[in-house]
């Protein structure tokens, strides 16, 4: 598929804004009001919290600009499949595009938006059905028991709003593009307002920022050796999960206005926009709550926002559980907006190339987008929605994603000599260097999880080695390759 046919079939409609609030909107979700409350529990310490958010934030930057030369390069429809392609032929392509069908995209988009629907179920409890009715379940081999039924109204929301993004993003890149800058700007809005709160009303302290977590016992619980470099990786990944998504805008490069020089402006804006964003609500955190307190939060955001809004009316208090949950669910519903509206277009990039179902490479004639890859993957998604495995899929192949990561960055080595007189409208910052960088890291972190993964294994933590079972996921696409490379033959 040339760049030539897929400007044919898409329509370029996307500006440089609208490009920039994908890139945001599709990362920040859930994770910045949920993960610093286990990550102060496994540091113990603010400089060690803040430091954490500031390297996972400059590690992505480094993927991301990274990812900025080859996608100017190559800027068609399909994004990082594309990419695999140019570097490493079919077989890896594949395997990238089935993991993001399967599993990766398709259970994040599940995740999220379930999140949106329990953040509405806080303020007006969904429907249930029978205790008995609910307790109904089915023995997965590997994962356990799942029940479909349980808490069945949050599920049936959950899937009620896929469905209806997919069919926003159905009628229209334009449209699933103004969704997606309005909600991006209500979220970011809603984070600086808690920032702007903390410092303009909140009761906090500066001392907050040295003040370390302490044990019963009075000794410092910051973890000290080996266990100490345990804490940051599990710290920094619990960041990479909330920095997770930056690369998604690379799959609409055909729809979006001048892809060669916009995608790599919209790759570096929104991720200083997304790194400032995290490391200031941070701050604001951390100002207003001690770091042991932190630790100790189930929902770090509202009890935030429960003491700034105490300090000018205890009675009030209660608005801040209601105000975190709206801005939880307008956060996740513009991630989840965000997600659909890029993800289809792997799918329709492998069907082009005769490498996934025929039907799903087709574009809708009026509205211009893929209309059977987007119909397919919320029917898929909804699917694991009631399934309930979306959450131990995703962790089992979050390490998965982070060698595609690995191989993405190291493909830029590759590209440079294959293709050595190819146009580079951007060329990556400090080459060779902060590809190396990112590429050594990345696949560190993945060796590292293996190695933790077994270790929890072994002592009895987990009933599954999460990495080696998501490996066996993605293998699990080998026949379907198999049959299609055959009828590609064929044909």
């Amino acid at each position: 598929m040339s760049s030539t046919s897929t400007q044919k079939e898409f329509l370029p409609t996307l500006g440089l804004i609208t490009t920039i609030s994908i890139v945001v909107g599709g990362v920040i979700g859930s994770g910045i009001f949920k993960k610093p409350a286990i990550m102060a529990l496994q540091l113990g310490s603010p400089e060690l919290l803040l430091g954490v958010w500031v390297l996972a934030g400059v590690l992505t930057l480094f993927g991301a600009l990274t990812n900025a030369e080859v996608a100017g390069m190559i800027s068609e429809t399909g994004g990082q499949y594309v990419f695999f392609q140019k570097m490493y032929g079919d077989f890896i392509a594949y395997l990238y595009g089935w993991s993001m069908f399967s599993v990766v995209q398709t259970a994040s988009i599940a995740s999220i938006t379930y999140i949106f629907s329990d953040s509405v179920n806080a303020l007006f409890p969904l429907p249930h059905l029978s205790s008995q009715t609910e307790a109904f379940s089915i023995f997965i081999p590997l994962i356990g028991a799942i029940h479909p039924l349980q808490d069945f109204g949050v599920k049936i929301l959950t899937a009620i709003i896929i469905l209806l993004l997919t069919a926003i993003n159905y009628r229209g890149v334009a449209l699933g593009g103004k969704v997606q800058l309005v909600f991006t700007t209500l979220k970011v809005a809603a984070l600086g307002f808690i920032v702007l709160c903390a410092f303009a009303i909140g009761n906090g302290s500066f001392a907050n920022f040295s003040t370390d977590s302490i044990n019963t016992n009075g000794s410092s619980a910051i973890p000290q050796g080996w266990d100490l470099l345990s804490a940051i990786v599990m710290a920094l990944s619990g960041a990479f999960w909330a920095y997770d998504g930056w690369n998604n805008i690379t799959y609409i490069a055909g729809e979006v206005k001048n892809p060669s020089k916009n995608i790599p402006k919209a790759l570096f804006t929104g991720m200083m926009i997304i790194i400032t964003v995290y490391v200031l609500i941070n701050v604001a955190y951390l100002y207003i709550m001690p770091v042991q307190s932190m630790a100790s939060s189930q929902l770090v955001a509202v009890d935030i926002t429960k003491l700034i809004i105490t300090s000018l009316n205890p009675s009030l208090a209660y608005l801040a559980t209601g105000f975190v949950a709206i801005a939880i669910m307008i956060s996740t519903f513009g991630t989840s907006n965000g997600t659909i509206l890029v993800s289809s277009r792997v799918y329709y990039a492998m069907s082009k190339q005769g490498l996934f179902f025929p039907s799903l490479g087709k574009i809708h004639p009026t509205f211009k987008t893929p209309a059977n890859a987007l119909i397919v993957q919320g029917i898929w998604s909804s699917i694991l929605v009631f399934s309930g495995t979306f959450d131990t899929l995703t962790d089992m192949l979050i390490f998965v994603s982070w060698i595609f990561y690995a191989l993405g960055a190291f493909g830029i080595f590759i590209l440079r000599k294959k293709m050595p007189d190819a146009p580079r409208p951007y060329k990556v910052w400090g080459y060779p260097f902060i590809p190396a960088i990112f590429t050594l890291f990345a696949f560190v972190f993945v060796v590292y999880t293996v190695y933790n993964d077994i270790d929890m294994y072994n002592k009895g933590i987990n009933p599954v080695i999460n990495s080696v079972f998501g490996l066996f996921l993605v293998a699990l696409g080998i026949p379907f390759y198999m049959y299609f490379q055959r009828n590609k033959t064929v044909n």
